[in-house]
């Protein structure tokens, strides 16, 4: 399957951020700068790496929140409730600094991006830039959505909480699972290359997730990120759930991966330093070992993404 990336020249060396799974790789040749398509199966051959690495001043990719509203109540959420959103003509001026600043790739999250009328014209902007855009979802308006959404991102993220409605609906509500489902299959259609995102809790079991890596290969997903808890926003208040990265690599490679499907964990500690815009403009980083979030700064434009350290990543 062909699929868009970006690329750009960073110190001496071709990087290509995939907006799919949020991972950067390293081309093994050089590339073109700016939105590509190429084979996901080339994509997968280039070794991953760590955007710190890079000594850059500016993160490689980032999240934008432009919304806190949602649809669901999920426990586990990083969002601060309490933020005002701007209205929709600041929306795309962040959304146009942020296009202008030389990042590769956003990813637009929220709170529940589908509930904004003007997602695709925010993810215009962003492509206009040159950037590789995907936005995560709960999936709750995906399948209404996802056709008009297919000609505006590169991939959607949707979120699962267990592999049956009763896992699933536990967190996030009634339906919610089968509504997440329904969305994925309707982005599959359209021809959106989709990954499922579930976050680790110590109440789900090594089954748990098997059944889940199953359950993404039979609905056609190119991959599932299993993503370690932040103890932020609401999810501060779930500490029992939290388990260490070492446990939950050891989880993560001790399951059977179908053919054609990747799997890979994001640990607390690669989330360290990552880059948040957040819905009332602010930009925040994630501390370095994810515990909490720097101090916050509004973006008043493209110089306002630059890394305060020399080795900060995104």
């Amino acid at each position: 399957m062909n699929r868009t990336v970006a690329a750009a020249e960073i110190g001496g060396q071709t990087i290509v951020y995939d907006p799919l799974t949020g991972q950067t790789r390293l081309a093994d040749r050089p590339l073109p700068a700016g939105r590509r398509t190429y084979d996901d199966r080339e994509l997968a051959g280039w070794p991953q790496i760590d955007p710190a690495s890079l000594n850059s001043g500016w993160p490689v990719s980032l999240c934008w929140s432009p919304l806190v509203r949602c649809n669901l109540a999920c426990p586990h959420c990083l969002d601060d409730k309490q933020l005002p959103e701007l209205p929709a003509a600041d929306r795309a001026r962040t959304g146009q600094a942020i296009a202008s600043s030389g990042v590769l790739g956003v990813d637009i999250s929220g709170g529940e991006p589908l509930l904004l009328t003007d997602l695709p014209d925010l993810a215009d902007l962003l492509v206009a830039g040159g950037l590789a855009v995907s936005v995560t979802t709960n999936g709750w308006q995906l399948a209404r959505r996802a056709a008009a959404l297919a000609r505006h991102v590169d991939a959607v993220r949707v979120s699962l909480d267990g592999p049956d409605p009763d896992r699933h609906d536990a967190m996030r509500g009634r339906r919610s699972f089968d509504r997440a489902l329904g969305g994925i299959v309707a982005a599959r259609a359209a021809g959106l290359p989709v990954q499922i995102q579930t976050v680790i809790r110590a109440s789900l079991t090594r089954r748990d997730l098997q059944c889940l890596v199953d359950l993404a290969a039979r609905l056609g997903a190119q991959g599932v990120t299993f993503l370690q808890m932040l103890p932020l926003g609401e999810g501060a208040a779930l500490t029992a759930e939290l388990v260490g990265d070492a446990v939950a690599r050891a989880l993560v490679d001790s399951l059977a991966v179908p053919a054609g499907l990747a799997v890979r964990l994001r640990t607390r500690a690669a989330a360290g330093n990552f880059t948040v815009v957040r819905a009332d403009g602010q930009v925040w980083r994630n501390q370095p070992d994810a515990a909490g979030i720097g101090p916050t700064d509004r973006l008043h434009g493209p110089t306002g993404l630059a890394l305060t350290a020399p080795d900060g990543s995104a």
